[in-house]
């Protein structure tokens, strides 16, 4: 599913909030999860999963099409860990 599928699902449960509305909704929603993860925090949706990030150490790596050497820096990446209910309904 992608973001506009994501909006018109949400515009069609609810029919009080306008498109624009729900847009806006799932905006806030997704800027504020990548905000707290800036910030190097956590955010828990319990019965969904937990997102954080992760530190990558600098390393040395290889362009693939030359063979290359090449320095990649330092950097944290998101992570996501499925809670167990999320697993749960995975396995079913």
């Amino acid at each position: 599913m992608i973001r506009s599928e994501l909006v018109q699902m949400l515009a069609k449960d609810n029919p009080g909030l306008s498109l624009n509305e729900v847009e806006r909704i799932v905006g806030v929603f997704f800027d504020e999860i990548s905000e707290r993860l800036r910030e190097d925090g956590r955010v828990e949706l319990r019965g969904f999963g937990a997102f954080s990030t992760r530190a990558r150490v600098a390393r040395t790596g290889r362009n693939p099409r030359t063979g290359e050497s090449v320095d990649v820096a330092a950097k944290r990446v998101p992570y996501f860990k499925p809670g167990k209910e999320m697993r749960a309904r995975l396995n079913v």
